[in-house]
């Protein structure tokens, strides 16, 4: 039987069509910033300040001129270590930290129960600062959320959850902790799953558009979940497989040898 090389060729740019198709993509989809040279700021960075919620273990720490009479505030604890080689139970002294109950409350040394979820840190160490000046003249007082994280989740190169070893952290540091999107992640539409005072709250945030860097979500709170779901291309691909721009290029070139085998 006699082939038709027309029909190889109509064939052959049918799928090279396709394969154009599946392919090509648009700028506006995945560059970020766009338009930021024409974007004013207008956030002050330093005016963001996370708030306590239940569940954070906080580290404070008291001092003062005389280190005598911060020691009733500096309560210690003992973690048990074991001496592999000579079996001896050790005591490790470590600082004693402070969990915040799910009224908001943290136990204190000497001055008891206090208030500090929906506080920010500013706003706890003032409350300390005001409550311990009672007993020390001057006291200096650090505090530090230890249990500080946030989880990213979707198309991202490596999702997981990561500790944050500073109190702020913004939603392209998060990103970029994760080695960034991938190629089919949709950059458009990201959601933030935060939680404040017991509600949560679903945000989405484009990062293409440069005024994003105005959000309140641009930078994270602690236990923020980010999620980028997949594009389209992304969402196909799992119905007919991952490679079928693959698949479809190499029928197109076997078309295209077998019209010149034919001709």
């Amino acid at each position: 039987m006699k082939l038709n090389p027309s029909f190889f060729m109509k064939a052959s740019s049918f799928l090279l069509l396709l394969f154009l198709c599946f392919s090509c993509g648009s700028k506006k989809d995945v560059v970020y910033y766009q338009n930021i040279d024409n974007m004013t700021a207008q956030q002050n960075a330093n005016s963001f300040e996370i708030k306590l919620q239940p569940d954070d273990l906080l580290m404070i720490l008291v001092s003062a001129d005389d280190p005598e009479v911060a020691l009733p505030f500096n309560l210690k604890t003992y973690s048990t270590t074991t001496n592999n080689r000579l079996d001896i139970a050790r005591g490790q002294e470590t600082v004693q930290l402070y969990l915040i109950d799910q009224s908001g409350n943290i136990e204190f040394p000497v001055i008891g129960k206090l208030h500090v979820g929906g506080l920010t840190r500013t706003e706890v160490l003032k409350l300390l600062q005001d409550k311990i000046s009672t007993y020390i003249k001057n006291p200096i007082i650090n505090l530090r959320i230890m249990n500080f994280k946030i989880s990213l989740q979707g198309e991202v190169n490596l999702p997981g959850t990561y500790p944050i070893a500073s109190e702020r952290v913004t939603l392209v540091e998060a990103l970029s902790m994760a080695k960034d999107l991938t190629i089919y992640g949709r950059r458009d539409n990201i959601l933030v799953i935060r939680e404040t005072n017991g509600v949560k709250s679903y945000n989405r945030v484009d990062i293409t558009k440069s005024d994003f860097i105005n959000s309140p979500f641009y930078y994270l709170a602690q236990n923020d979940v980010v999620y980028v779901e997949p594009n389209q291309t992304r969402i196909n691909s799992s119905a007919v497989g991952p490679n079928t721009s693959v698949i479809i290029s190499a029928i197109s070139i076997l078309v295209s040898l077998s019209v010149l085998i034919f001709k």
